[in-house]
C-alpha cells in the first residue's frame, strides 16, 4: 500500500474566539458516514479507507498515530472507557482491537503498531461499543447484534493455521458475556493456508483462543446506533433504521424492552445520562426523543423535541436581543435545511443541569435535559474560514472542566476531515440570556420608595404618643374635680374616670408556652408532613351541581386550610369544609360563569370574578356581599383577580392592562340608607403591559411581602413588574408556544418551611405546550414538564406547601405529579370519568384516618370534587 500523503495541517486560531479548526486533513476516500471516535485524550477516523489515524487532543503539534490492518474501508470507530485506552476499529473484512499506548511506543521505536483481530468477516459494521470495563465490544453488524469478548489475550502469527481444510468453532459462554448465555456453535469455514479470504496485513495479530460471539437478537432493519446503560452495565440499548429502540440484558442474552415506531426517520444516534437516568434518541429528521430508564418508569417516553423548531425558537430569541436595524429575515434555505441528528455526546458546561451536544450537518447545539431547550448554537456558515461547512459525521467530547470541547468532522461533500476546538464559556457568552441582568427577587431587599403605589404614608409617631398622655390627664382633670365634693355622697357613677380596665387582657392565666388549638375536631393544626409519601388513593368523591356545571376553580383558604372555594359555570360559588362533609354555602349574585375565587389572608374575605365583568367580595363568615365593582370601573371583563400584599390591595386584569385597587371593606350598613355599603375601594394603579396585548395571567405573592407582579400577555410575552418602582422590570418572549392560561407562584404555607431561595420558583402553564418552571432571579426556564396530555383545554396546576410537588390536570382524566427534580411524573391519579380542570394542594390539613398522613390533593373535574 502507498505511503499517505502529507495533507495535514493545523490552522492557528480560524473561525475565531469561540471555535478553532486545530487539525485538517484531506482523505483519499470520503468518511461522510463512518461513525467517527473522540475521547478525551484522542480522536480517530478513517484515513484513505482502510487506514486508521489518531489525533492528541492535548497537544496539537504531536504526531499523528497512522494504524494498518485492514483491507477494506473502515465503517466504525471506538475507545475504549478504563486504562489502557483501547481503540476498537471494524471493517468488512474484520474487528481490530488497538492499545494506544503499546502502538505508540512501537511508533517511536520505528516498528509498525500491532493490532489484534477480534473477528472476521462480519459483513457490513455501522457502529461499535465497548463495555465500561472494556470487556466485552457489542458489534453492530447488519440487523445483528453482536458481543465480542474482548479480553483474551494469546496470539499467534500464520503459522496457527493446518494445511488442511478445518473449521472455526464460535462457543456463546463466556463468563464476561453472562453465565446465562446460550451455548451455541458457528461453523465458518477456512481455506488451505495461501488462500485466505483476506490478506495478512503487516502488523495483524490473530487470537490463538476462540473468541466467544453471542448474537443478543436482530432488528428489521440496520443496526445505527448502540450504547451500553453507565449505571446497569449488563443492559445494552440499540436503535436502528426501522425507527425503534431495545433494550437487551447481555448477560442472559435476553430482550428487555421493544420500542414501537418512533418516527418516519431512521434512528441514528443515542446517549444516556447518568443523572437524570435517561435515555435520549436522535433520527434523520431532527427529532429527539426523551425516554426514562428509571425503575418502575417502564421507559415512557418523556417529551419528544424537534430540533428544527427549537432552532427557529432559539434564533428569533437571539434577533430579538439584536438591534431592530440589524436584523435580517431568515432566508428560505435556513427555514428549508434539515438538521439529522448524527451524533449526541455529554456536556459538561457551566451550567447548573444535564446538558448534550447535539452534533448536525449544519452545526453544534447544546441541548439541556432539564428544560428541554436550546443553551447554544454554533452554525458552521458562520465562520467562513472553516474548512468543513456542512458535515456528514461527526463526535464530539467536553473537558471534565467544562471550558474546552473538541468536535471530529468529516465532509458531506467532499473528503476532509477536521477537529475543531470550541469554547465553552465564550460560546454560551455570546448566547442571548433575557432577563440575565434584572436581578429580581420575590423578597423585598429594601423599603418601601416614598414614590411607590405601595407606600401607606408616614407613621405618625408624634400624635401616636400625645394620644396616651391626652388620656391621662383627661382621668386626672376628672377625678381632681368631682360635681359632689363631699365624699361620702353616693354618685351616679358619671364622675368616676373611665373604666379602661375592663377590656384589658387576661394576665394571670397559666400558660405551658402551647399555642392554643383553633382547629375543629376533624384536624390537627400541626406542621406540614414534609416527607409524606405522596397521594395515591381516592378518598372522598361529592358531585357539585345536579346540572352538570362545569368547575372552573378552586382554591384553599390561604391561613387554616379548612375551607375550600369553588367557581362554577352556572355564575354560583361555593365554600365547602376542607373534607367535603355538610352543606356548603352558596354565593350567588353573579350572572355568568365564576373565573376566579381567592381567599384573603387572614381568611374573612372571598373574592371572585365572573365572566359578566364584575368583581365581588364577599363576606366568608356572614355569607353575603360587601363589595360589588361593575362594568363602569372595568374596561374589559376581568380575567384575573387576587388579594395582594397581605390583604391590603386588590389586584386584577383587565384587557391589556391590571390594575392596583385600595379597598377598605366591611359588611357594615348605614342606619338611614340601609342599601348602601360602607365598603369603598380607590384606584391605586393602573399599568399597562408593554406591548399593550391582553393580558391572560396574574400572579402575586399575597403571604408576605412582595414587590413583584407577574403578567402573561396573548402575545405569548410573560413581564415582571415591580411594584416598589410602579414600572416593567423584565419581558420575556415566546415563553411559551401558546398563551400562558395560568402562572403559579411557590407561595408556601404558615405549616411548612422552606428555604428562602425556595420562593423564587413560579410556574407557568399553556395548552399544549406542558409545564414551565421557572427562576425569579435569573428568569430561566429550569425545568420542562410534557408527560401529561393537554391539546385542547386549559388544564390548571398547583404547589404543594412543601415547594417539591407541582400538580396539574390533565385530559386523559388523571392528575399528575411531578417532582421539581426530575423532568418526568412521579405518580398519576386515576379516579376521573372527565378532564381534570383544575387542581389545589391543602396547605395544612391532614386527614385523621389516614395514618401514614398524606397530605390532601384536589382535584376538580366537570363537575365533580375528588380528594
Amino acid at each position: 500500500m502507498e505511503e499517505p500523503r502529507e495533507t495535514f495541517s493545523t490552522s492557528e486560531g480560524h473561525g475565531g474566539e469561540i471555535v478553532v479548526e486545530t487539525h485538517v486533513v484531506e482523505s483519499t476516500e470520503s468518511a461522510s458516514h463512518v461513525h467517527l471516535a473522540c475521547s478525551r485524550q484522542h480522536c480517530a477516523f478513517p484515513l484513505d479507507g482502510d487506514a486508521l489515524c489518531v489525533w492528541s487532543t492535548q497537544d496539537p503539534s504531536h504526531q499523528p498515530l497512522i494504524l494498518r490492518g485492514h483491507h477494506r474501508p473502515v465503517t466504525a470507530v471506538a475507545f475504549g472507557n478504563a486504562h489502557p485506552l483501547l481503540l476498537c476499529s471494524a471493517s468488512r473484512d474484520r474487528v481490530m482491537m488497538w492499545n494506544l499506548g503499546e502502538c505508540r511506543e512501537k511508533m517511536l521505536d520505528g516498528q509498525p503498531p500491532r493490532g489484534t483481530v477480534l473477528h472476521t468477516l462480519l459483513g457490513e459494521v455501522l457502529c461499535l461499543r465497548l463495555s465500561p470495563d472494556d470487556r466485552v465490544a457489542a458489534v453492530c453488524a447488519g440487523e445483528r447484534i453482536l458481543m465480542l469478548d474482548t479480553e483474551l489475550k494469546q496470539v499467534c502469527g500464520l503459522s496457527g493455521f493446518s494445511g488442511f481444510e478445518t473449521s472455526v468453532w464460535l462457543w456463546d459462554g463466556c463468563s464476561h458475556l453472562g453465565p446465562g448465555a446460550s451455548c451455541r456453535q458457528r461453523e465458518a469455514r477456512v481455506p488451505r493456508p495461501g488462500v485466505l479470504p483476506f490478506p495478512l496485513a503487516q502488523g495483524v495479530q490473530f487470537s490463538q483462543s476462540r473468541r466467544a460471539l453471542v448474537e443478543l437478537g436482530r432488528h428489521r432493519g440496520p443496526v445505527t446506533a448502540a450504547e451500553f446503560c453507565p449505571w446497569q452495565t449488563h443492559v445494552i440499548i440499540s436503535a436502528s433504521a426501522d425507527r425503534s429502540f431495545k433494550v437487551w440484558d447481555r448477560r442472559k442474552g435476553s430482550l428487555i424492552h421493544s420500542s414501537s415506531v418512533l418516527t418516519a426517520s431512521s434512528l441514528l444516534s443515542l446517549v444516556l445520562d447518568p443523572g437524570s437516568q435517561q435515555l435520549v434518541a436522535g433520527s434523520a429528521d431532527g427529532q429527539l426523543w426523551v425516554f426514562s430508564l428509571a425503575e418502575g418508569h417502564h421507559y415512557r417516553c418523556v417529551t419528544r423535541v424537534d430540533l428544527r423548531k427549537q432552532r427557529d425558537t432559539f434564533s428569533t430569541r437571539k434577533l430579538s436581543s439584536c438591534p431592530e436595524d440589524s436584523r435580517l429575515p431568515p432566508t428560505k434555505e435556513e427555514v428549508e435545511e434539515t438538521l439529522p441528528v448524527l451524533s449526541l455526546a455529554p456536556c459538561e458546561c457551566e451550567l447548573n443541569a444535564s446538558c448534550l451536544w447535539i452534533g448536525s450537518s449544519a452545526g453544534l447545539f447544546i441541548f439541556n435535559l432539564a428544560n428541554f431547550e436550546l443553551e447554544a448554537v454554533l452554525h458552521f456558515k458562520e465562520f467562513g474560514s472553516l474548512s468543513i461547512q456542512v458535515a456528514g459525521s461527526c463526535a464530539m467530547m467536553s473537558r471534565p472542566c467544562g471550558r474546552k470541547a473538541f468536535c471530529l468532522l468529516s465532509a458531506l461533500f467532499g473528503k476532509k476531515i477536521a477537529l475543531l476546538e470550541v469554547d465553552l464559556a465564550a460560546l454560551l457568552r455570546s448566547q442571548p440570556r433575557p432577563g440575565m441582568g434584572a436581578r429580581l427577587s420575590v423578597l423585598p431587599s429594601s423599603g418601601v420608595l416614598p414614590t411607590s403605589p405601595l407606600y401607606f404614608g408616614p407613621i405618625e409617631e408624634t400624635s401616636a404618643k400625645l394620644a396616651p398622655q391626652k388620656r391621662s390627664a383627661a382621668r386626672a382633670i376628672v377625678k381632681d374635680q368631682p360635681l359632689v365634693f363631699h365624699s361620702k355622697v353616693a354618685s351616679s357613677g358619671y364622675t368616676a374616670a373611665p373604666r379602661v380596665t375592663m377590656f384589658s387582657p387576661k394576665t394571670n392565666v397559666q400558660n405551658d408556652g402551647k399555642r392554643p388549638s383553633k382547629c375543629k375536631n376533624s384536624y390537627r393544626c400541626k406542621d406540614y408532613p414534609l416527607e409524606s409519601p405522596l397521594p395515591s388513593k381516592l378518598s372522598r368523591q361529592l358531585a357539585v351541581s345536579h346540572d352538570q356545571a362545569a368547575v372552573h376553580c378552586v382554591q384553599y383558604s390561604a391561613g387554616d386550610g379548612q375551607r375550600l372555594a369553588c367557581g362554577l359555570a352556572n355564575h354560583l360559588s361555593l365554600v365547602f369544609s376542607a373534607d367535603l362533609t355538610g352543606t356548603p354555602a352558596v354565593f350567588s349574585g353573579h350572572s355568568g360563569a365564576v373565573s376566579t375565587v381567592c381567599w384573603s389572608h387572614d381568611g374573612r374575605w372571598l373574592l371572585s370574578a365572573s365572566q359578566d365583568g364584575t368583581l365581588r367580595v364577599w363576606s366568608a363568615r356572614r355569607q353575603e356581599l360587601a363589595l360589588c365593582l361593575g362594568k363602569d370601573m372595568f374596561p374589559r371583563p376581568v380575567r384575573s383577580a387576587q388579594f395582594y400584599y397581605l390583604d391590603a390591595f386588590i389586584l386584577l386584569s383587565s384587557g391589556p392592562e391590571f390594575q392596583l385597587l385600595k379597598c377598605h371593606i366591611s359588611t357594615g350598613k348605614d342606619d338611614v340608607r340601609r342599601y348602601k355599603q360602607k365598603s369603598r375601594c380607590t384606584p391605586v394603579l393602573k399599568l399597562p403591559t408593554t406591548e399593550a396585548v391582553e393580558v391572560t395571567s396574574l400572579s402575586a405573592v399575597n403571604e408576605f411581602y412582595s414587590y413583584l407582579v407577574l403578567a402573561a400577555g396573548r402575545n405569548r410575552t410573560l413581564e415582571v413588574f415591580d411594584l416598589n418602582a410602579g414600572r416593567s422590570a423584565a419581558l420575556l418572549a415566546g415563553v411559551h408556544s401558546r398563551p400562558i392560561h395560568q402562572i403559579c407562584q411557590n407561595k408556601g404555607s404558615s405549616f411548612a418551611t422552606q428555604h428562602p431561595q425556595a420562593y423564587h420558583l413560579f410556574a407557568t402553564t399553556a395548552t399544549g405546550d406542558g409545564v414551565k418552571l421557572w427562576d425569579m432571579r435569573t428568569l430561566r426556564c429550569e425545568r420542562r414538564f410534557e408527560g401529561h396530555p393537554n391539546r385542547c383545554h386549559p388544564c390548571g396546576i398547583a404547589w404543594s406547601p412543601c415547594g417539591r410537588y407541582v400538580a396539574c390536570g390533565a385530559e386523559d382524566r388523571h392528575a399528575y405529579l411531578y417532582e421539581t427534580s426530575s423532568s418526568t411524573f412521579s405518580r398519576r391519579l386515576a379516579g376521573h370519568s372527565d378532564t381534570v380542570m383544575a387542581v389545589a394542594f391543602s396547605p395544612s390539613a391532614v386527614q385523621l384516618f389516614l395514618v401514614r398522613h398524606r397530605p390532601w390533593m384536589l382535584c376538580a373535574e366537570f363537575s365533580k370534587l375528588k380528594i
